[in-house]
C-alpha cells in the first residue's frame, strides 16, 4: 500500500479550513499525511491547521498556488501526492478510489471532476456533467496526440516520482493553466486517467466572485495557450 500525501494550499483560508481538515481526516485509506501549507496569510490559517491533530502546517512566503504546492511537494513523504483545496469537502472513500489508479505503475497521474456544492442548481448541474463527460473525452484525444492530459488541479492523485521528473510544479506560472501544464509535462511519463466519478466537492465561491461566464473562458483560453506553448517548446528542444 503506497502513501499518500494531500497538500491543502491556504491562503487566509481559517473560515474554510475547519471543515476541510476534518473530511481529510476521515478518509478511509489506511495509510496518509496531511500537509497544510499556510500561503503567506495574514489571518488565523496556521493556528486553525495547528489545531488538528495528525496535520503538519508549513509556511510558504511565496504568494502563490503553485509556490504552496511545491512547497508542499517537497514536505511530502507519500509515493502519491494528492491536491484539494481548502475550500473542498471530499466523501470518506475519495483518497481510496483515486489511490487505486496508481496502482497500475503505468498510470501516473488520476483526476476527476469538481462538484460545486454551493453553486446554483442550473450551474452545478451544468459544470458537473460537462466534466463529467467533455473532460474525460478530451482527455483521451489529447493524450493519444501526445498533446498532453487533463487535470483539474484540486482533485488530482499524481505519483510523486513522475512529478520530481517533470521537475515538479511550475512556480513561473500564477493560477491559470497550472493543472494544465502539470498534466502536459506528468504525461511525458505515464498515462494520465479522467474518472468522471471521482468527483471532489468544493465551493463555487471564486466562480461566484468572478463570473460563471467569465473564469469557463478564462480555463478554456489558458488551457490550449498552455498546450500549445508548451508543445511548441517541446518540437523546438
Amino acid at each position: 500500500m503506497e502513501k499518500v500525501s494531500i497538500v491543502i494550499p491556504a491562503h487566509n483560508e481559517e473560515e474554510f479550513l475547519p471543515a476541510t481538515i476534518t473530511a481529510a481526516l476521515a478518509q478511509d485509506y489506511p495509510d496518509f499525511e496531511i500537509i497544510v501549507v499556510d500561503n503567506a496569510s495574514i489571518d488565523r490559517t496556521s493556528e486553525v491547521a495547528r489545531s488538528f491533530g495528525g496535520v503538519t502546517v508549513v509556511y510558504e512566503p511565496n504568494k502563490g498556488l503553485l509556490h504552496a504546492r511545491e512547497r508542499g511537494r517537497r514536505e511530502a513523504s507519500g509515493e502519491i501526492i494528492v491536491n484539494m483545496d481548502a475550500d473542498c469537502l471530499p466523501e470518506p472513500d475519495w483518497l481510496s478510489r483515486g489511490a487505486a489508479h496508481l496502482h497500475d505503475p503505468a498510470v501516473v497521474a488520476a483526476t476527476g471532476p469538481y462538484y460545486y456544492y454551493d453553486g446554483g442548481r442550473i450551474f452545478r448541474a451544468f459544470s458537473f456533467y460537462s466534466q463529467k463527460y467533455v473532460y474525460r473525452v478530451m482527455n483521451r484525444i489529447i493524450q493519444a496526440f501526445n498533446l498532453g492530459a487533463v487535470l483539474i488541479g484540486g482533485n488530482s492523485f499524481i505519483r510523486a516520482e513522475a512529478l520530481e521528473k517533470a521537475g515538479g510544479y511550475n512556480t513561473a506560472l500564477l493560477f491559470y493553466g497550472e493543472d494544465t501544464d502539470t498534466a502536459r509535462r506528468v504525461s511525458r511519463h505515464g498515462r494520465v486517467i479522467f474518472d468522471p466519478n471521482l468527483f471532489q466537492s468544493t465551493s463555487a465561491r471564486r466562480i461566484k466572485a468572478e463570473g460563471a461566464f467569465t473564469i469557463p473562458i478564462r480555463y478554456v483560453f489558458h488551457f490550449f495557450k498552455v498546450l500549445y506553448t508548451g508543445n511548441r517548446q517541446k518540437k523546438a528542444q
